[in-house]
């Protein structure tokens, strides 16, 4: 990834984990601004499901499970198929995380960590982004979803379709790679998100 690239999408995940575990400022770019807003009506979208899945994630390796957690969201955000939809499902996942972290005896560095992960990732995915824009193609996705969001409240919700196949493949992956003694429980937490159906 070219090197602004990288070091802006640090920027951007470090930003985002400090906001949701509560350190208040300003935020450090209009990109941050930006994730802050549309992570944020995401998990609110898929609040029960995405924090039914860290919980569990949570209660099955504890927090002694980096390498199987890089590895995991490699592994699902590492095929052909890339949009800002899955990026922002990464954000609201991650960020749910740091919260986790953050309220228990681990050191809130962790959420340092969540966002150094969150960079890793996006690196394998420096030719799309690239070829999207950058983060200025993400504040151009942001305003074709939501034009004028920073003008305005939220007047229409994400993409549906979209948001649930990525919450979906997300939850998947993890249960069976992450989880896999844990597998059964992933047709409750399938069967609540919206429009999924579970064969």
């Amino acid at each position: 990834m070219a090197t602004s690239l990288q070091d802006e999408t640090l920027v951007v995940a470090n930003d985002y984990m400090d906001f949701c575990i509560g350190i208040k400022r300003t935020p450090p770019s209009e990109f941050a601004k930006a994730m802050r807003y549309m992570a944020k009506k995401v998990e609110n979208k898929h609040r029960s499901s995405l924090h039914q899945l860290v919980e569990t994630f949570c209660r099955y390796g504890g927090f002694n499970t980096w390498t199987k957690l890089k590895n995991f969201m490699l592994d699902v955000f590492g095929g052909e198929s890339t949009s800002w939809g899955e990026i922002l499902i990464l954000f609201a996942f991650a960020g749910i995380l740091a919260v986790q972290l953050s309220t228990t005896d681990e050191d809130v560095a962790c959420s340092r960590r969540l966002a150094e992960m969150i960079s890793d990732v996006l690196e394998e995915k420096q030719e799309w982004m690239i070829q999207n824009g950058g983060w200025m193609g993400f504040m151009d996705y942001v305003h074709t979803v939501k034009p004028g969001y920073s003008e305005s409240p939220l007047k229409k919700a994400l993409p549906a379709a979209a948001t649930v196949a990525i919450a979906s493949l997300l939850t998947g992956y993890l249960l069976k790679r992450t989880l896999p003694d844990l597998l059964p429980s992933s047709f409750s937490i399938l069967k609540k998100l919206p429009g999924t159906s579970v064969c």
